[in-house]
């Protein structure tokens, strides 16, 4: 089942308790297309400039289930940056510059052999920029997208418009607290289905995992217990990558989407961030197998499963 992604290529500079990573390969769409490419073909909606060097086409080459069609490379526009340091909490981050370059002009377009993509994921940007490629695609059966608190701050009646027009939407728990007014996390999802308009959420909760909140019941599963973290950048994308490509995969095979099977997507989706974050960059997901992905998720389901239901 065709599945598309539209979101930012970036060039990063990371620093770690770890190490420190100069002018590396990044960028939302970058991690979901990497990540959804262990299930299904996944085709990049995104601009670059003219400083997205052969190496970087190079990386995005290990991934042959990843289409490139989509990118747009710019003459005399540079690529987007950002630089981030990480400090020993985790989930402490100093963004330590940012260069929107190719992000402030014209979005991209998706080319017309993809306007037949069935599943669509728009990752982290301006909503009228993610409703508009949304509409743009005529054919598209499921569509999620991602936010983040700038846009519930400054863009949230173009936000509120484009949920209208969406299966399900991904934020962090902070971010569906800013969209809600609501402290606990299952009221905040339900609210977002009930007067918003997805029929699902998933709310993301960092090293503590995620809820998945859905029109048909409640879910919840934890981050798989990495030991290895060595770069946490593009964690949430690798998540949401995985999940589409197994989503996208699974309603190939005639399966429904519901409530089940986004569980066993959101699974899929933990298992690859777990492996993004072992490595700068894509570097572990460069050298991952599909071998690999399976026998880690076959742990994580051992870890997760409750046994017997108890006796009442």
């Amino acid at each position: 089942m065709p599945l598309i992604v539209t979101g930012t290529v970036g060039i990063d500079t990371v620093h770690t308790p770890d190490g420190k990573a100069e002018e590396v390969l990044g960028g939302s769409c970058v991690y979901f297309a990497a990540a959804a490419s262990f299930f299904t073909q996944v085709r990049m909606v995104a601009a670059a400039g003219e400083d997205f060097n052969a190496d970087f086409h190079e990386i995005l080459a290990k991934f042959p289930n990843v289409c490139t069609q989509g990118l747009e490379i710019r003459k005399g526009s540079k690529t987007f940056r950002w630089g981030g340091k990480y400090f020993d909490d985790w989930n402490q981050r100093e963004t330590m510059f940012t260069e929107l370059n190719v992000v402030e002009e014209h979005p991209p377009t998706a080319p017309e052999a993809y306007k037949d993509s069935k599943f669509v994921f728009l990752a982290n940007s301006h909503p009228s920029v993610q409703h508009e490629m949304l509409k743009s695609l005529p054919e598209r059966v499921f569509s999620v997208a991602d936010t983040m608190n700038l846009w519930i701050d400054i863009a949230l009646p173009e936000l509120r418009k484009l949920l209208e027009d969406v299966d399900g939407l991904v934020l962090n728990d902070e971010e569906a607290r800013m969209l809600t007014g609501r402290r606990h996390m299952v009221a905040a999802g339900r609210q977002i289905i009930e007067t918003m308009g997805p029929m699902f959420v998933v709310i993301k909760k960092g090293e503590h995992g995620c809820i998945l909140v859905h029109d048909q019941g409640v879910a919840t599963l934890p981050a798989y217990p990495t030991e290895a973290v060595k770069d946490p950048t593009g964690a949430g994308d690798s998540f949401a990558g995985g999940m589409m490509g197994y989503l996208a995969a699974a309603h190939s095979k005639d399966m429904a989407v519901t409530l089940d099977s986004i569980q066993t997507a959101l699974a899929h989706g933990t298992v690859i961030a777990s492996y993004a974050v072992e490595s700068f960059s894509l570097d572990r997901l460069a050298s991952l197998t599909k071998d690999d992905v399976a026998r880690r998720f076959n742990e994580f389901a051992d870890m997760v499963r409750v046994g017997q239901p108890a006796a009442v």
